[in-house]
């Protein structure tokens, strides 16, 4: 995130899932101006300018629109409060480079994230 304060619960990211990473740099880059920072050969994340996401080339590219990211400073009380709500849990707390995050669906079946960062 470029210089903002992170807000609990908060929309914070999109992540797509592409079939080529160089392909995707070059269709934003091109029309949308976006610039991109490389976290190895299966990551990329990008900004606009005011918001920043990312290319994964990890999945399989999906159609349907882009995952969601949302922050989170609690992730274990919003998997219950998730569960409680009757969404589910796709996939785990996992840890990445700078955090750790986990998957849920809602209850009309869109799957979305939630992440919070490492503690220093």
């Amino acid at each position: 995130m470029t210089g903002k304060a992170l807000r609990d619960r908060s929309i914070n990211y999109i992540e797509f899932a592409v079939a080529e990473i160089a392909r995707s740099k070059r269709f934003y880059g091109d029309v949308f101006g976006w610039t991109f920072t490389d976290y190895g050969p299966d990551y990329c994340e990008f900004s606009d300018g005011e918001m920043t996401g990312g290319f994964d080339q990890t999945e399989p590219a999906r159609s349907g629109g882009p995952l969601v990211v949302l922050y989170g400073e609690d992730l274990e009380a919003l998997q219950q409060a998730i569960i409680a709500a009757g969404g589910s849990i796709l996939k785990p707390v996992f840890a990445f480079p700078g955090g750790k995050r986990f998957h849920f669906q809602d209850l009309d079946g869109y799957e979305l994230a939630v992440w919070t960062a490492l503690e220093a």
